[in-house]
């Protein structure tokens, strides 16, 4: 079905655009609703040519290794944009991409895209915000499994979920919404055991609560281990 105008308002990149912008993208702009558990891209497959963005709910990026292992890259919130070689690269799903929950997945045909680039460049330097944001943190995510230790790799993926959803580390008792020890797991490179006996090491700086709510008890501590300079 069509967007309304303003479902579109919520995807990130076009937050700052002026009605009438926003009125453009409106006939090029589809909706498609998803449930838990279903797959919005398959990892190999082609894709249209089309912008995708998540206007509801919550998805899980995930990829596979040869040996069938999955890892979870991260997941993606409301506003957040996905499956960027649909617009610039070679139109294969680099990753699939899963429904967390009842999700509302937003399109918009690229050529129409193009056009509100040209009309308003401010859109293409947000969307390299963003895909620069993504290359760091794989970045991160290669060099942790490589030298960094599991209990480092941990305190960071709940710093920076508290990152991106606004959470002030600073406050006591903040809570950070994760997933179960098995999704964290697959996040880190570790098993679901491993996972469990972190949690229990982490007890006095986080705790963790049935259905992946960590409350951070002591910011500061948790901050050190992230950066790797915590004696553990």
């Amino acid at each position: 079905m069509k967007a309304t105008i303003e479902q579109l308002t919520r995807v990130s990149i076009f937050e700052n655009l002026l009605p009438e912008q926003i009125a453009q993208l409106q006939p090029d702009a589809t909706m498609q609703q998803y449930q838990a558990g279903e797959t919005i891209t398959q990892e190999g497959d082609p894709l249209p040519a089309a912008l995708y963005a998540l206007v509801d709910g919550r998805l899980r990026v995930v990829k596979t290794a040869t040996t069938g292992k999955e890892t979870i890259l991260r997941t993606l919130n409301t506003g957040d944009i996905f499956a960027a070689p649909a617009l610039f690269g070679n139109q294969i799903a680099p990753a699939t991409v899963i429904a967390e929950d009842s999700v509302q997945v937003l399109t918009v045909k690229r050529e129409a895209l193009l056009k509100a680039i040209q009309a308003n460049p401010e859109i293409a330097l947000q969307m390299m915000a963003v895909f620069n944001q993504r290359l760091q943190q794989l970045h991160d995510i290669v060099h942790g499994l490589v030298s960094e230790r599991a209990i480092v790799r941990l305190a960071r993926l709940i710093q920076t979920t508290a990152i991106e959803q606004h959470i002030d580390l600073d406050r006591p008792g903040a809570d950070v919404e994760l997933q179960s020890h098995y999704h964290i797991a697959r996040r880190i490179g570790i098993t679901y055991e491993e996972c469990v006996r972190l949690f229990k090491q982490l007890q006095g700086v986080v705790s963790y609560r049935r259905g992946g709510k960590i409350t951070v008890i002591d910011g500061a501590a948790l901050n050190q281990m992230a950066h790797g300079s915590a004696d553990l």
